[in-house]
C-alpha cells in the first residue's frame, strides 16, 4: 500500500509541477518553479515542524511562533550526495525553553525525513529563542 501519491508533469526541458492531493508546486528552470534540493529542504522542515509540534503539545508547552531554516552543502565528486545539514529553530515567546529545545531533539529523532537524510549526511540542529 502506498504511503501516499504525487504526479510529476515536464515539459522536454527542466519545466514543470509537482500535483499532489492538497495542491500543486511549480518545479524547475521557470518563475516560482522550486529546485529539487529546495523540495527535499522543504520537506525535511515540515516532517521536522510536524514531528516538533505534535511533541510540545503533548508536553502542553505553549510559543509564539516557530521559524525553521534548513541549509546544507553537497559532497564534491560524481555522486553529490549532501555533505551536512543544518536545522535551524527559531522560537518566540517560549513557555518553557528547556524543554523546548528537548521537543526539538525528539522531533529530530522521531522525523522519519530527517532519519533518512541522516543516512547520508551529518546532521546538526540549533534552537533559538526570541
Amino acid at each position: 500500500m502506498a504511503l501516499d501519491n504525487i504526479q510529476l508533469e515536464f515539459s522536454n526541458d527542466f519545466v514543470g509541477k509537482m500535483i499532489s492531493p492538497t495542491g500543486t508546486v511549480l518545479i524547475g528552470d521557470q518563475p516560482n518553479g522550486i529546485q529539487p534540493y529546495h523540495l527535499l529542504f522543504g520537506a525535511l522542515g515540515s516532517c521536522f515542524y510536524s514531528t516538533f509540534l505534535a511533541i510540545a503539545t503533548k508536553k502542553r508547552l505553549t510559543f509564539g511562533s516557530v521559524k525553521v531554516e534548513v541549509s546544507g552543502q553537497k559532497r564534491s565528486g560524481e555522486v553529490q550526495t549532501l555533505e551536512w545539514v543544518n536545522i535551524k529553530v527559531s522560537i518566540t515567546n517560549p513557555s518553557n525553553e528547556a524543554l523546548l529545545t528537548r521537543s526539538a531533539e525528539l522531533g529530530t529523532r522521531f522525523c522519519s525525513i530527517h532519519n533518512t537524510i541522516a543516512h547520508v549526511a551529518e546532521m546538526h540542529l540549533e534552537v533559538l529563542f526570541i
